[in-house]
């Protein structure tokens, strides 16, 4: 499986350094992606009447990356440059690279919002942008193919999860609901 997760990692990562606009595209794919799900999430409970669907998404990626962290203190798993593999395009710590946090945070959001009959196709093209943000962490040298893979995993785990307590989490939402009435409307 090692192997496979090198090779693999290899066949992907193989495109970069070789082409500026490709690069800068891979590195703003990378890095830029999380940035359009936070202002989805914005538009969802400010402008399109989605809030539950928005809180929703939030709190599955916040499950999602907290799972990461348990996951994190199980298992350590090297980056690619750690193991002296392929091109890094971007300065980047020494740290753990199973799952990807990134990926993580995207794909729990649009899987919460695949999940949800009201944005399910808006889930679908999310959903979509996760994988591509999650392929650019490969390409740019920072994670394993696995550790995306991984993440897919953690957000569909996180997503089911949220989704499926959504009744209980009225409370929860009602006391949000509370704290915007009180900033916004006073």
């Amino acid at each position: 499986m090692l192997s496979f997760n090198q090779d693999l990692f290899l066949a992907i990562n193989a495109f970069a350094g070789h082409s500026r606009v490709q690069d800068l595209l891979g590195i703003v794919l990378a890095e830029g992606l999380p940035y359009l799900f936070i202002a989805v999430e914005v538009w969802l409970y400010f402008f399109a009447k989605r809030k539950e669907e928005a809180l929703l998404a939030f709190y599955a990626s916040l499950l999602g990356l907290g799972l990461n962290q348990l996951i994190g203190l199980a298992y350590f798993h090297p980056r690619p440059f750690m193991d002296h593999l392929g091109a890094l395009l971007i300065p980047h710590g020494p740290e753990n690279s199973f799952p990807s946090d990134h990926t993580t945070f995207m794909a729990s959001i649009a899987l919460t919002l695949l999940f949800c009959p009201s944005t399910r196709r808006l889930g679908d093209w999310m959903l979509l942008f996760a994988v591509i943000g999650g392929l650019a962490r490969v390409y740019i040298g920072v994670h394993y193919p696995l550790d995306i893979l991984g993440s897919l995993v953690v957000s569909l785990a996180s997503a089911g999860i949220v989704v499926a307590l959504a009744p209980r989490l009225k409370p929860l939402n009602a006391f949000v609901y509370r704290i915007e009435d009180r900033i916004f409307h006073n």
